[in-house]
């Protein structure tokens, strides 16, 4: 049995990235250095090292994210759960705001009405924020595929997206449609992924702009 190891509450972060950082370097894997406080945020939240390898960047995503936020970007997740999980106060400080459509009482009407789901219809809710936005979708396929509809039924797009749904049905096929667009994002292939996940990705870009502009974490 492992001795339990005690230390303070603000320690117990730092000694959970060393310990990613030592079994990174034991796997012979070496993040690329724009994406790695993301990638290892995302471990850090999962313990799950596949991660390492699934997650898949466009080119300069992680900066492109980054340079949207500093500019008072929006954030539109799909789940209440990742809304609840995205530290809304930095994000604030950008100018920000995060948005769940889900509960909404029109989406939920229109969702019935054509036998979608909430979550495709909370995308088309969002597409009319007029600002850019970066989706976080960590849970329904669906928000995924209505995006990419919606990107082929006009000459709208979305600023930024994390595509992380995690699931069976459709889940795969939802995340390479994302793949094949020229809209800058962060997506986990394969089946893994979820609200937490999705909230962590957000939270390592906005934990990154407070270090930078000097407020600490």
């Amino acid at each position: 049995m492992k001795k339990i190891e005690y230390y303070l509450p603000k320690e117990i972060e730092k000694k959970s990235f060393s310990i990613i950082d030592g079994e990174l370097s034991e796997r012979g894997i070496q993040l690329a250095a724009e994406e790695e406080m993301v990638t290892k945020r995302v471990i850090h939240t999962s313990a799950d090292f596949d991660y390492a390898e699934t997650l898949c960047y466009s080119e300069n995503a992680v900066e492109t994210a980054k340079a949207l936020i500093r500019n008072g970007a929006d954030i539109v997740t799909d789940t209440n759960m990742a809304l609840a999980g995205i530290n809304k106060k930095v994000l604030a400080d950008f100018g920000g705001k995060a948005h769940c459509f889900m509960a909404d009482e029109e989406v939920a009407r229109l969702a019935e009405q054509r036998s979608m789901t909430r979550a495709a219809v909370s995308m088309e809710r969002a597409a009319e924020i007029d600002k850019p936005v970066i989706f976080a979708i960590g849970n329904a396929p669906t928000a995924l595929i209505r995006l990419y509809e919606l990107m082929q039924e006009s000459d709208w797009k979305p600023a930024f997206v994390i595509g992380v749904p995690v699931g069976f049905v459709n889940v795969e096929v939802a995340k390479e449609l994302i793949l094949e667009t020229d809209v800058p994002y962060i997506v986990n292939v394969g089946r893994k992924g979820g609200s937490n996940v999705a909230a962590a990705i957000c939270n390592a870009l906005l934990y990154e702009l407070h270090k930078e502009a000097g407020r600490g974490k």
